[in-house]
């Protein structure tokens, strides 16, 4: 397995500049023999295996400790052929850990509109969908028309989840409004969808610059980030559900921004990032187009994105505070 598709070598190859050899390597229950660790000098000295099942070794807290290795035997021999055993322990999560509970708050997670109303939280609920609301008209992400004809408009729906605190307990309700992407028309309601991201090597390297000269890491998430650019097509979406304007009932939104759930929004949202931070003199890299550096006498800055997630790295505090705002 190659580290990249841009690296057609394995990290083997590179280093010692010849390819690795795999004649060590065997097909699932090939015979392989165990050595034995103990036994009278004239008895033999290995077992034959034939390894076909996976070992779950038992944990119990009422099992003796085993000190002494030649004590312990996992297998049973069968035909003179050791055939390893099965546990037939349930596997459950630790309490310890504080998974007790955890897994049913995540499950709760609302799937609908008529779900999220009928919940005994449903006020917290409303609210979430009331301040996405209020950010999409304070943005102005779309306006009300007549339907055109022959227009069959892209369904849209809410998105409801829990963000739970380090306790475990639920600390925030969050609703978003995405669109029905699948929905979408190419040539229609889209043209190009490509979107790049920040690559991991591209990160860790970021990451160990900063380490060896002990610049400064600041981590930013750009809330409702596909609000920021326009859309270049015409896109009509049904009007949210629960929000639906009165006496306007049968009227359209027609997209003026991007939202959540568009094919292209990931790209236009990239775009329009692309050409505000080239505006302050960023120079964006030749071999990852989501990493930029900036530099001004003795300071530089490097930016980097992954979809509406910024790591800001720099050695000037004061750099770094203006870009930001």
């Amino acid at each position: 397995m190659a580290p990249s598709k841009t690296v057609p070598q394995t990290p083997y190859e590179l280093w010692h500049g010849k390819p690795a050899s795999y004649k060590y390597l065997r097909m699932w229950g090939s015979p392989a023999y165990v050595k034995r660790p103990v036994g009278d000098k004239l008895d033999s000295r290995s077992s034959l295996c034939s390894r076909l099942d996976e070992v779950l070794l038992e944990e119990s807290s009422e099992a003796p400790q085993q000190n002494d290795a030649t004590s312990f035997e996992p297998s049973i021999p069968i035909d003179g052929v050791l055939v390893l055993r099965r546990s037939t322990r349930e596997s459950r999560p630790p309490e310890k850990y504080g998974f007790v509970g955890l897994t049913s708050q995540l499950d709760s997670d609302r799937r609908t509109y008529g779900e999220a109303m009928s919940d005994i939280d449903f006020d917290k609920w409303l609210e979430a969908m009331k301040s996405e609301i209020d950010s999409m008209g304070s943005n102005q992400v779309w306006t009300l028309i007549d339907p055109p004809k022959g227009v069959k408009p892209v369904g849209c729906k809410w998105v409801y989840k829990y963000k739970l605190g380090a306790d475990g307990e639920v600390t925030t309700f969050k609703a978003r409004l995405v669109t029905k992407g699948y929905t979408q028309r190419p040539g229609v309601d889209f043209e190009k969808t490509y979107s790049p991201v920040a690559m991991a090597k591209s990160i860790r390297i970021l990451l160990a610059i900063a380490a060896w000269y002990d610049y400064e890491i600041w981590q930013m998430n750009v809330k409702t980030a596909f609000l920021n650019y326009f859309v270049e097509e015409e896109i009509f979406i049904d009007q949210p559900e629960g929000f639906t304007s009165v006496g306007e009932e049968q009227k359209v939104c027609r997209l003026l921004r991007s939202i959540y759930g568009l094919i292209q929004a990931f790209r236009s949202w990239n775009t329009h990032f692309d050409e505000v931070i080239r505006g302050y003199d960023f120079i964006k890299n030749e071999h990852d187009p989501c990493v930029y550096k900036k530099i001004s006498g003795s300071s530089v800055a490097y930016i980097m994105l992954y979809i509406n997630d910024i790591l800001l790295i720099g050695n000037d505090v004061k750099m770094l505070g203006d870009i930001k705002a």
